[in-house]
């Protein structure tokens, strides 16, 4: 089992970060080009424990269909995404938001197993934990341009 924690401060009340990232859609624009990722569940989707979403995208030229089923859903606060079908054993990945200041502190905890023992924990050092890794700091630094105030127009 690994763990992958990433941790920013977002400018938004937690109502409204959490309103950003609960629309599955919006992870097209924060996740990285080069995963070709797209959301192929039909819109509207209606969040809630146990929505299941669909993805695609490609990872080192490899086709990959994920799903998941979201386990937790308390709007403003957190909520889980549980992996059904994808290239992990395990993924649980929980997003959590908390006032901070004048903003929210959003927090990720990914839980992860890799599939094939000691074969997926060798891929696990090779590049799996550095590709997750690049992809949460694509995510983070997208998402503070996104968020990031901007000056009044004159």
């Amino acid at each position: 089992m690994h763990t992958l924690t990433r941790s920013q401060h977002l400018s938004a009340p937690p109502s409204e970060a959490f309103q950003f990232f609960a629309d599955a859609f919006n992870l097209e624009a924060i996740t990285p080009p080069w995963l070709q990722f797209r959301v192929t569940t039909e819109r509207p989707i209606d969040m809630r424990p146990g929505a299941l979403i669909e993805y695609r995208l490609r990872l080192h030229g490899v086709p990959i269909r994920w799903r998941t089923r979201i386990a937790t859903w308390e709007p403003g606060v957190r909520f889980e995404d549980v992996q059904l079908r994808g290239p992990y054993r395990l993924w649980h990945h929980t997003h959590t938001f908390e006032p901070d200041g004048d903003g929210t502190l959003m927090r990720d905890v990914v839980r992860y197993a890799l599939p094939l023992g000691p074969a997926g924990e060798l891929a696990h050092s090779l590049f799996v934990r550095q590709d997750l890794e690049r992809i949460f700091d694509y995510r983070r630094n997208t998402v503070a341009e996104m968020t990031r105030p901007r000056p009044a127009a004159g």
